[in-house]
């Protein structure tokens, strides 16, 4: 299949990153999201995503300019899919949600329209049925920055077609991306697989009182030489989703320390609305956090 139109469902932190790297690189792109107000946000937050192509890829003002013509938005689910060739799911990573959501597609896309879920966690398998097409769906994962952090996994389930994978994976190289071919399902892929211990180490440590969100992150950036610690990743992922992920891993394990990260991100951030970069505060304060400073690590 020749692509030529894709609609990402979802205008949160990585579903408006999608669709602005997806139409920078030529094609026609429809973002899809529950309502007109979300989507008047998620357009705010292409100016600024704008800055950051300029910035960081020396975008220039005409292509810009072509990128933002090739932009268009819908919240009626049946008009933003009427003539998709890819769908690009980005909606919250919760299974109920995302079941709800491909229930509703598969009665309004055309046939010929591949189905992609952005799941961090979730494997495809789980709603490969839902989407009443099972061999057109697999998953298609992004980094956050994606036009930085170029990284596209790509991963089907034991029923997605060979050739539907193939032609996604070329879809993830005409955009920029390095596809990353993952041979079977694994939950978290290659880059979450490494990342959410880390994570997970990182909190279960301050939720423990071990030590605080900076002194971790000194700790790793100083011995790894990394750029950003675990806090710092956390606020760009978006604290909305570790909260769910540990919500989802502690109503299935009962873990005390999961219950108790829950209540944690919950009463200091998900409550206060301190969700990361998005809202200009989570572990930092943003544009400019403490991380960045040149003292940061002395």
């Amino acid at each position: 299949m020749d692509f030529k139109n894709i609609t990402i469902a979802g205008s949160g932190v990585l579903g408006y990153q999608i669709a602005f790297q997806t139409a920078f690189h030529g094609y026609h792109v429809t973002v899809y999201d529950i309502n007109d107000d979300v989507l008047k946000k998620a357009a705010a937050k292409f100016d600024i995503l704008a800055q950051a192509f300029e910035k960081d890829l020396h975008a220039s003002k005409e292509q810009l300019a072509s990128t933002f013509d090739r932009l268009i938005y819908s919240s009626d689910l049946a008009a933003a899919v009427a003539n998709a060739d890819l769908l690009i799911e980005a909606v919250p990573e919760n299974p109920a949600i995302k079941i709800g959501f491909y229930q509703e597609l598969a009665k309004v896309a055309p046939e010929k329209t591949i189905f992609a879920t952005n799941s961090s966690t979730l494997l495809p398998s789980q709603f490969s049925q839902e989407t009443g097409r099972p061999e057109k769906f697999l998953a298609l994962h992004f980094a956050n920055e994606i036009w930085k952090h170029n990284t596209a996994e790509i991963m089907g389930h034991p029923g997605t077609d060979k050739t539907v994978f193939e032609q996604v994976v070329n879809f993830a190289k005409s955009i920029g991306m390095v596809a990353l071919p993952l041979l079977k399902e694994q939950p978290g892929y290659i880059v979450n697989s490494l990342l959410v211990p880390l994570l997970s180490a990182a909190t279960d440590l301050l939720v423990n009182e071990v030590a605080d969100a900076q002194t971790i992150d000194k700790t790793w950036m100083v011995a790894t030489g990394a750029p950003t610690g675990p806090f710092g990743i956390l606020d760009i992922v978006g604290i909305t989703t570790a909260y769910n992920i540990n919500k989802m891993s502690a109503e299935a394990t009962n873990d005390p320390l999961k219950i108790k990260t829950v209540a944690y991100l919950k009463e200091h951030f998900i409550d206060k609305n301190k969700l990361g970069v998005a809202t200009g505060e989570g572990f930092y304060t943003y544009p400019n956090p403490a991380y960045q400073s040149p003292d940061f690590l002395k």
